[in-house]
């Protein structure tokens, strides 16, 4: 691999890996945040919901702009309007402006993941091309994994402010790298832009995040919930009649007749929802229960991080030589034996009981990204390697703004109704590591008969 190669792949890799850490860097940042603003639980939810909805909802369509813009520039693009977004967040004088600020930081992420993959692909031959994406794979869950600790750092040093500061520095330099390292690329035949798809998916999304958040605090019958989630569901179906009228479909209906297509659609929404919203909830076990710091907490949650940093670059070597459906699979049974060994948690019991969980969890972690990354590209052909990729990894964040809602109407309920506040976090989190389990082997169960087949090279992987 050239110089110029590793440049292209330091610096996409660096970009996603930016825009990833935002998803979960500030779970233990969400205690300070709260007590800084003034804000409720539902309130500090939207803080990571915002992100991941806007992330999710705007990616294809950020794709299909790029194929006629130009790639890099809509990489730049995403990168300047991240970096202008964070100093707004910075700023926030209260959750509210947080909130609609982590909502246009999302647009920005949106861009940059979206034309991640399309330039890695373009920058590496067809013989190199699965290495410089199972390096890609690896940092996004390494991202993803090493939030808490990051966050922790930041909050307990500067403030937690500044876990929106460091992205101005980084992000204004990944801003000159990709002008220097990065060539301009476009698709020679683009697709025209699905806007009717984009408005009404985001707005089907919304509702129903709405919906969730809203359960809680108002109860299942109350009018706001009931209408959000009715909403919800009507705009969903608008959504598919406007996708079988559109020229060009962000969401072809035609894609889930492939039964390889659906199943990675599975094991993304499914290993997103049922794993990385318990960061989340361990951070405020670890904090509000146990009495750790945002820098403990963080250390607490490094096991899982370790674990992966290990088995993912083994389990990348693994991936070329077995069907996609063993280690996908295999990956989804793990976070489930995870969230069964996290219900040894019980009032009194110091956070040495979550290490079990966290280094299974850690392992599923290793076994799936490398596996998902092949899949996206090997699931369609490939000259729509670009559509699998981000319709994926819009499916990723959606399950990640499902959990955090879904999951915290449990945990909430538990909470508000214990008469000792300790006791009420731990009924809350066994029944999110339940209803995590559940997810898990229900996407397993579903994704092995759509997944038959799917495999890649031994050389590409």
């Amino acid at each position: 691999m050239t110089r110029a190669q590793w440049q292209v792949l330091t610096t996409v890799s660096a970009g996603t890996a930016l825009l990833l850490l935002d998803v979960t860097v500030v779970n233990v940042a969400l205690p300070a945040i709260a007590d800084d603003l003034g804000a409720d639980f539902a309130q500090v939810q939207w803080v990571i919901d915002a992100y991941a909805l806007t992330l999710a909802t705007t990616l294809l369509t950020a794709g299909v702009l790029a194929d006629r813009l130009g790639r890099r520039r809509v990489f730049v693009w995403g990168l300047l309007a991240f970096v202008a977004t964070s100093v707004v967040c910075a700023l926030a004088p209260d959750a509210t402006t947080l909130d609609l600020a982590r909502g246009a930081q999302g647009i920005g992420a949106a861009a940059m993941f979206a034309t991640s993959l399309p330039l890695l692909a373009d920058a590496f031959g067809p013989e190199r091309r699965g290495f410089a994406l199972a390096v890609w794979g690896a940092v996004t869950g390494a991202a993803l994994a090493l939030g808490p600790v990051v966050g922790g750092l930041l909050v307990d040093g500067p403030g937690w402010r500044w876990v929106f500061w460091l992205n101005v520095p980084v992000g204004l330099l990944l801003v000159r790298a990709t002008l220097r390292v990065v060539a301009e690329s476009r698709d020679p035949r683009p697709r025209r832009p699905d806007l009717p798809g984009m408005v009404l998916f985001g707005a089907a999304a919304f509702a129903l995040t709405l919906g969730l958040v809203r359960a809680h605090a108002d109860g299942w019958g109350a009018p706001t919930v009931v209408g959000a989630l009715l909403a919800a569901g009507a705009l969903a179906v608008l959504f598919v009649l406007a996708e079988r009228r559109h020229p060009d479909p962000m969401l072809p209906p035609a894609l889930f007749r492939v039964p390889a297509f659906t199943g990675t659609l599975v094991v993304a929404f499914a290993q997103s929802l049922a794993l990385y919203p318990l960061f989340l909830y361990l951070a405020i076990y670890l904090q509000d229960v146990l009495g750790h710091g945002p820098t403990g907490t963080g250390l607490r949650l490094l096991p899982l991080t370790l674990v992966l940093f290990a088995v993912a670059p083994l389990s990348g070597r693994l991936t070329g030589r077995l069907p996609l459906r063993v280690p996908l699979v295999a990956g989804l049974l793990l976070i489930a034996l995870a969230q069964l060994l996290l219900r040894a948690v019980e009032p009194g019991s110091g956070w040495e009981v979550l290490l079990p969980g966290l280094v299974v969890g850690g392992l599923a972690i290793g076994v799936i990204s490398p596996a998902l990354a092949a899949a996206m590209v090997a699931v369609l052909p490939p000259e729509r390697a670009g559509l699998a990729s981000g319709v994926t990894n819009t499916f990723r964040q959606l399950g990640i703004a499902t959990g955090i809602a879904a999951l915290g109407v449990l945990f909430s309920d538990r909470v508000a109704g214990a008469p000792d506040p300790a006791t009420g976090v731990v009924d809350g989190l066994d029944a999110i590591f339940l209803a995590a389990t559940v997810v898990a082997l229900a996407g397993a169960a579903l994704a092995w008969p759509l997944l038959r087949g799917l495999r890649v090279s031994a050389a590409s992987a």
